[in-house]
This record gives C-alpha cells, structure tokens and sequence, in this order.
C-alpha cells in the first residue's frame, strides 16, 4: 500500500473534518497514519490486519482505565473500508523533545505491572508471525534463497523460544518497545501503537532496546539510563540471545514487504540478510 492508494481509503472513509488529501502523513509502514485537526487515523495496509486494529482499540481503553499515559481512541469501533481497516484516535499534541529510551523504560514499568485485561484476551506475542506475510509481499524482488532462509531461522527460533524459562513472570507487554513507539507531549511520555501488545515474556520488550544497542547504534550509555530505569539489564538472562535472534529475524522479513517498492528497502534487507548468514553481529542495521 502506498500513500496514494491510503488516501483513497482514508477519503472513502470520511473520518476527518476536512478533505483527505490536505491531511498529513505521519508514517508508512504496515498502516498510513494520518492527522487533521485533533483527530489522527490508521489505515491498514490489508484486511488481514482488521482483528488487530480491533484489538489495539480494546488495548487503548483498558490502558486509559488503569492510568497508562497512551494514545486515546476516538471512536472505539474499527471500519472497514474497500478492504482496509481504519481506526480513528485522538491526535497527540506536538512533541516537546526527543524520545529517550529511558522514557520507554519508565512506562514499561506500569504496563509490566499489570494484571490481564478481564474484558479481552491479550494473545501470546507472535513476533515472528508476520514473517510469511512479509515474505509473500515482497514476491520475487528479493532472493528465494534469502526468504527460505528466513522461514528455517523463524522455524527454528520459534521452538527455542517455546523452550525458554523467563526471569521475570510473564503478564502483558507492549511488544514493540522502541523509542519511536513513545511520544514525549506536554504532560510527559505517552505509548503509542499498541497493536503488538500481547501476554507473554516481559523479556520481549527488554530484548528490544538491547538489540538497538547491538544493531542500530544506540549509544551505550542509553542503554545504561534504559536499565537503570528498569531495574535490570535483560542481557543477564540467559534466554536473551534467543530472543534476540527472533527479533532479528522479524525484523528482517518486515523490511522486506517494502522492497517491491523501494530500493533502498532491498538493499537493507540484503545487508541484514547477509550479516544473519555471516553470523556477523556486529554489522550495522539501519532504521526503515
């Protein structure tokens, strides 16, 4: 999906007060984020993705109900529209600074802290349950031998995650803890996309800034003020690897469904492909 082909969804839609095409676009990746005027409106890239969005829905009034700062909803019914869903939320104020990832730390907390939502199931973190779909979206750009390689690392981290003894009792998680999931707004740091929230290992959201230090250069002593604020460094575990290398491999197949499209896409995936078959975990990954 492309911007042109989520504006159409978005002005099919007719969520916003003013025309689609003056609203502006705030990401592209697996939805269009859009806002005008208070509002700001997701359109998913396929219908596939409707329980999901349902889900975040139900997420972003069980955090309100328990005090989390997170994006609100402004309507809570997912539409679906020529095949996309769209959900509607209240638009966020402009940021006052950057993220830090000490600021994800601090919210982890509360949402790590609480019980099971009683009026929805939160499913297990199916992190490496979009690769096949990745894979299937990005067709014959990239190499078969890349993405076979691909589905025999997800097969193969998916039993050894299956395995692992947790340190931490499992309960909810955010599921995608990265700065760029945290707004920093007037009133403080706030979650935002909460699609990927599930039951499972605390350690999934700890995983993540530990891999951005590894890959995506995250200086060390971000890292530290991370932990620091946690209370404790997930690299300690000895499940971290595993983990880490399911992300990996989730975050590899994701780039790929942008290859078709974007070349700088193709040539990400080819580096990070080749840096998993080298062993190599030093090479440099670069955002996408």
């Amino acid at each position: 999906m492309d911007e042109a082909r989520a504006r159409e969804v978005l002005a099919a839609a007719g969520v916003l007060p003013g025309p689609a095409r003056e609203a502006r676009l705030l990401a592209l990746g697996e939805n269009a984020v859009f806002a005008a005027g208070d509002l700001a409106v997701k359109v998913g890239r396929d219908a596939e993705l409707l329980a999901r969005a349902c889900r975040e829905l139900a997420v972003a009034v069980w955090l309100e109900e328990a005090g989390v700062p997170a994006v609100r909803a402004a309507d809570p019914a997912a539409l679906i529209v020529d095949g996309h869903p769209v959900t509607v939320w209240r638009r966020l104020p402009e940021p006052v600074r950057p993220t830090e990832p000490r600021d994800v730390a601090a919210l982890l907390r509360l949402v790590h802290e609480l019980p099971l939502p009683s009026s929805f199931e939160l499913p297990p973190r199916e992190l490496l349950g979009g690769v096949e779909r990745w894979l299937r979206l990005a067709g014959d750009v990239i190499d078969p031998a890349d993405a076979a390689f691909l589905r025999e690392r997800r097969d193969g981290f998916a039993s050894a995650a299956a395995a692992l003894t947790p340190h931490l009792p499992p309960g909810p998680i955010h599921g995608d803890a990265l700065p760029r999931n945290v707004h920093v707004g007037p009133d403080g740091p706030v979650l935002i996309d909460l699609e990927t929230f599930s039951a499972d290992l605390r350690e999934h959201d700890l995983v993540v800034m530990a891999l951005s230090r590894d890959r995506y250069g995250l200086p060390a002593k971000a890292h530290d003020a991370f932990t620091a604020t946690y209370g404790w460094d997930v690299r300690e575990w000895d499940g971290c690897a595993v983990l880490r290398g399911a992300r990996e491999t989730a975050s590899c197949a994701w780039v790929a469904q942008h290859a078709p499209s974007n070349p700088k896409a193709l040539a990400e995936f080819e580096r990070r492909v080749a840096s998993l078959r080298d062993g190599d975990t030093t090479v440099r990954w670069y955002p996408f």
